[in-house]
């Protein structure tokens, strides 16, 4: 009982706090993006998560008319703390007005080009059992990628999310959401070092 009693003790607090409450003197930033903590007592975590965001709709290197990709990344904090990331979920959702061409399993590798450095992530996978048919117009796909991955996506000037033969880069709103989103990880000198999950 002590346990459940400290248990939401802990969440009450942790989700009475103001959204993005910030160190005095910095302003909110305004990006567009919608970002939500939230704890989740089945899993024994705490997720902050970057809701589906519009990253281009102007296609895929102009293979797609009309066609839209937006990006979801959550961080999974073990517990009620936050400031240790276990891991990150990244989805990259391909929409299209009329049809959505699926991506095969040979055309789901995930690669991330940071300012520095190319990151080859492995194979997304689809978020529903059923990828779709003709109709769908929309596919989900997912991939669990490390904190330390996350981090240097966020700290870089420029991003490109690849997957298979579908590219786009991140734009300056994008990038400034991926940087709130990292903003709301409580970071000590001691686990600034060791960020990337065991």
């Amino acid at each position: 009982m002590k346990n459940l009693v400290l248990v939401l003790s802990c969440s009450a607090m942790l989700l009475l706090q103001p959204a993005g409450a910030k160190p005095q003197g910095q302003q909110p930033v305004k990006h567009g993006g919608k970002i939500e903590t939230k704890y989740d007592g089945f899993n024994y975590e705490t997720t902050i998560r970057l809701r589906k965001m519009k990253v281009s709709c102007d296609g895929f290197k102009d293979k797609f008319k009309d066609a839209c990709v937006s990006l979801e990344i959550t961080l999974h904090c073990p517990g009620t703390q936050l400031n240790y990331v276990r891991h990150v979920t990244i989805q990259v959702v391909f929409e299209n007005k009329d049809w959505v061409h699926l991506h095969g399993p040979d055309q789901r590798e995930l690669m991330v080009v940071t300012d520095t450095e190319t990151m080859r992530l492995g194979r997304m996978s689809p978020v529903s059992a059923t990828p779709g048919t003709w109709d769908t117009k929309v596919e989900t796909l997912e991939a669990k990628i490390p904190y330390a991955t996350f981090k240097k996506m966020a700290q870089a000037q420029s991003v490109g999310i690849q997957v298979g033969q579908s590219a786009v880069e991140l734009r300056e709103k994008n990038l400034a959401a991926l940087r709130d989103l990292d903003s709301r990880v409580i970071t000590t000198t001691s686990n600034a070092t060791s960020a990337s999950p065991k």
